[in-house]
């Protein structure tokens, strides 16, 4: 048995496709640096929805802590087992098994936080369901942030060719305005230029920067948020740490080719003003990373697709982009 590296994985919701996705994936011998934090009956009755063989090997906790896992083949998948709460049907919700998608969030988080794994690459979760069963979670994103104790964290989506960062992510449209303050913003452009830095290797980022309300405000007459607020943070920024940062830029034009090719990541200030682009840009091929952990943190840019579970139908692209990415992220 050989020292390695290590992706941990979590399948998300069990009744989506995320268990769908890495059989499929195993079948095809994609599976060499992983191990799953999940159940492995799970594993093994979506393989036979799905008609793939695979088999599954249980890793300890020692094992993991070890780093000295045992080589796996392909169609064998490594598994840290936490067992399901409640039997799962593919695309039907279960709150019973809320718990069981926490518990291995807790559990992969906790070990990569003790440097047992030099990844984590998450599935997708229901976000409703968990709400249901009585847990209040609005995402990952928030997750992560709170069991890793930061202060804040940003949320940037990123094909190959597109990289956009958000200042606000789960929010209602009308919270969004008051939410963005030069504090905040600095918070979020300061992770966002070090981690480009770090975690992307450039030496100095260019960093694109939308305003908020169109025309990027049109010299206060359709929102003074550029004014005062945004253009003031983005000078001193410059200034005080010599960022590189380009705009308030109405978001409209931000996205066109050529402004685009002028930077290396946008920042939008909100959800559906940045996100929207790229998934029509790369939808299927896109990685969701978290900056600003003291850890990696990947996953898929879709939802749980309950209506492709088990059918065979449900694309890898965007766990393969997570998963390349995880490992061209490690430091």
């Amino acid at each position: 048995m050989a020292k390695q590296q290590t992706l941990l994985i979590t399948p998300g919701e069990p009744a989506g496709v995320g268990p769908d996705l890495l059989v499929q994936l195993a079948a095809q011998g994609q599976n060499a640096d992983w191990v799953l934090v999940a159940d492995p009956g799970l594993l093994e009755q979506r393989a036979l929805e799905l008609g793939l063989t695979i088999k599954t090997q249980l890793v300890s906790e020692q094992q993991l802590k070890e780093a000295h896992l045992p080589e796996v083949e392909a169609g064998c998948l490594r598994v840290w087992p936490v067992a399901l709460r409640a039997a799962v049907q593919s695309g039907q919700l279960n709150p019973e098994n809320a718990s069981y998608v926490l518990e291995t969030l807790e559990k992969a988080t906790a070990a990569c936080l003790q440097g047992w794994g030099q990844a984590l690459v998450t599935g997708p979760v229901h976000k409703g369901v968990i709400n249901e069963a009585g847990y209040l979670f609005s995402g990952h994103t928030e997750f992560l942030q709170e069991r890793c104790g930061c202060a804040q964290v940003v949320m940037l989506l990123a094909t190959e060719e597109l990289r956009v960062a958000l200042v606000t992510t789960h929010l209602p449209l009308k919270d969004v305005a008051a939410a963005i303050t030069p504090q905040r913003l600095e918070q979020i452009l300061t992770i966002l230029h070090q981690d480009l830095q770090k975690r992307f290797g450039y030496a100095q980022p260019r960093i694109l920067v939308c305003g908020l309300n169109p025309h990027a405000g049109e010299g206060g007459h359709l929102g003074r948020e550029e004014l005062e607020v945004i253009e003031p943070t983005l000078a001193r920024l410059r200034t005080e740490k010599g960022m590189t940062l380009l705009g308030p830029w109405p978001a409209d034009t931000l996205f066109t080719e050529k402004n685009l090719a002028q930077g290396d990541a946008v920042l939008a200030m909100y959800h559906d003003q940045g996100l929207p682009v790229l998934k029509y840009q790369g939808f299927g091929r896109a990685a969701n990373i978290t900056l600003g952990l003291p850890i990696i943190r990947t996953s898929v840019d879709h939802g749980t697709a309950l209506d492709l579970a088990g059918s065979g139908q449900a694309n890898t692209g965007s766990l393969l982009t997570a998963l390349h990415y995880a490992a061209r992220l490690q430091n």
